[in-house]
């Protein structure tokens, strides 16, 4: 039986019944996957081939000041989906594995639970990274999605020597983690492959991500698409439409894949003629990892990359697209991936969930060209703590370091803050720095260009600082709950021996 016909018996049953009526714009939100700041066309990168990303950009408000709340995965994506720092949903430190004990608490609400009272059909494609639990309860379809077609987590994160580029008999580069399970590919709470093809996988993305934005327009139905892609991830991985087709090798293929899909939704929204009422919002979840070098991304003109709370860390490519209502232009202003959850339930009319929240409605900077309501970023290192608290804190055009540490993923870059080695630095007074004039973060004001209106930025920070930290109740680590084998995804779980046992091809 072939992976279409598996696919398709499930598929059938897709389409959410309920209610009809349009009560608010479509929402599609795309997140890429340690994509850096240098990495887009429509940001610098001489050589990226992303004409879809780049007719968003133009056509849309591209950001320059947007922000992930975390240098890592896992603690990222719960942000995004909560509004929260991930210090309060208990996703740190760190990311979860293929067994981990925890996951996204279920208390928690995310973008799909806001809006599904209002009878918004949802779905999710791609990279969850948010846990799987005991028979998969930490899954999507249990934190409000009607469906999922994805990977539950990194696919470096097991052995990924099935992990091929075109033609099929092609080795991409990258290693993987051994000893794990293979990769598997989940439709709903069941896994319909394991290990996943890659080279085929995007082609079946598309074809979900097309036929649920077609059906949901057929239907007059308000939906949130989800799609997380897992380009640029490490090891790359391409299909045959763009394997050896762009001039960055193996990185420059991912990336061109993951902007034709990004083309895919475009056109589906077009060709469906709802273009003029759905929100389109593209961001990244960390910066890049400069540890593979060439095949790792790039950070721009930013400090160091994923792992750290440098400005490569943490500032990512964002662009806001809605033809019709949201002006073409560039903003300054600050943003954050805390902010999409209360700006989609602005824009839907829905009700914003009962937790403290860290997000702040962004439809300022959208609609109006005025001022964003976010005048601080504060940045939690991979592994937060209450007795460190905040390594940084950008305050307007300054930024503050309280602590800073280089990471292993940073690695290999001539700036050796970057790299591991750098271990934990506290700084007393705080390195400040002006990120208009020097978003590298190479000249420190108090040392540089001392002027004794920076004690006064300083005092200012320090103050929005205890402020915050006085809010911050620092949930139950979720990643700190270990792992058991027992849990990891397996297709036939009665199988022996495991993990090899565990694979099945349709």
């Amino acid at each position: 039986m072939t992976f279409w016909i598996v696919f398709l018996v499930l598929f059938s049953d897709l389409w959410y019944t309920g209610s009809t009526s349009r009560t608010g714009p479509n929402i599609v939100l795309i997140f890429a996957d340690n994509m850096g700041f240098g990495d887009l066309g429509c940001y610098g990168h001489p050589t990226s081939i992303t004409p879809n990303l780049d007719i968003m950009a133009a056509n849309g408000l591209r950001f320059t000041d947007f922000y992930s709340a975390s240098p890592v995965c896992s603690p990222s994506r719960a942000a995004l989906l909560t509004g929260r720092y991930q210090t309060r949903s208990g996703v740190y430190p760190g990311v979860f594995y293929p067994g981990s004990k925890g996951g996204l608490p279920l208390n928690e609400t995310t973008i799909a639970e806001v809006l599904k009272p209002l009878g918004y059909a949802t779905a999710m494609v791609g990279k969850w990274h948010l846990g799987i639990g005991a028979n998969g309860s930490f899954l999507p379809v249990y934190q409000g999605f009607d469906h999922y077609l994805g990977v539950p987590y990194s696919h470096d994160q097991g052995p990924c020597q099935n992990l091929t580029c075109f033609p099929p008999d092609t080795k991409c580069y990258g290693m993987c983690d051994q000893g794990a399970v293979l990769l598997p590919l989940f439709f709903n709470n069941t896994i319909i492959q394991q290990p996943v093809s890659f080279p085929d996988l995007v082609p079946h993305y598309n074809k979900f991500t097309t036929e649920f934005i077609t059906e949901s327009a057929r239907k007059k139905q308000p939906f949130f698409l989800y799609y997380a892609s897992h380009h640029t991830h490490y090891p790359q991985f391409a299909s045959a439409l763009t394997a050896g087709k762009s001039l960055r090798g193996r990185f420059g293929d991912a990336l061109m894949e993951f902007d034709t899909s990004v083309g895919v939704i475009l056109e589906a929204l077009e060709a469906s003629g709802i273009q003029n009422n759905t929100f389109v919002f593209f961001t990244s979840d960390n910066g890049p990892e400069l540890l593979r070098m060439s095949r790792g991304g790039n950070a721009g003109l930013l400090k160091c990359g994923k792992g750290t709370t440098y400005e490569g860390g943490m500032r990512e490519p964002a662009i806001a697209y809605w033809p019709g209502r949201i002006q073409a232009g560039v903003t300054h202003e600050l943003g954050s991936t805390l902010d999409l959850l209360p700006t989609i339930a602005a824009l839907a009319q829905a009700k914003l969930p009962s937790a403290q929240l860290d997000g702040y409605d962004m439809s300022n900077i959208l609609f109006s060209s005025q001022s964003s309501m976010r005048k601080t970023m504060f940045y939690y290192p991979v592994d937060p703590s209450i007795k460190l608290g905040v390594f940084a804190v950008r305050y307007g055009k300054y930024k503050a370091h309280y602590y800073t540490r280089g990471s292993s993923h940073s690695e290999t870059t001539p700036d050796h803050d970057c790299h591991i080695i750098a271990g934990l630095k506290a700084h007393e007074p705080p390195l400040l720095f002006d990120l208009e004039s020097d978003p590298s973060e190479n000249y420190n004001l108090m040392v540089y260009d001392y002027q004794p209106e920076y004690d006064l930025v300083l005092k200012k920070i320090q103050e929005l600082k205890a402020q915050f930290e006085e809010t911050m109740v620092f949930g139950e680590s979720q990643t700190g709950k270990g792992s058991d084998h027992s849990l990891e995804p397996c297709c036939n779980p009665q199988c022996t021996p495991k993990p090899a046992c565990c694979s099945c091809i349709p």
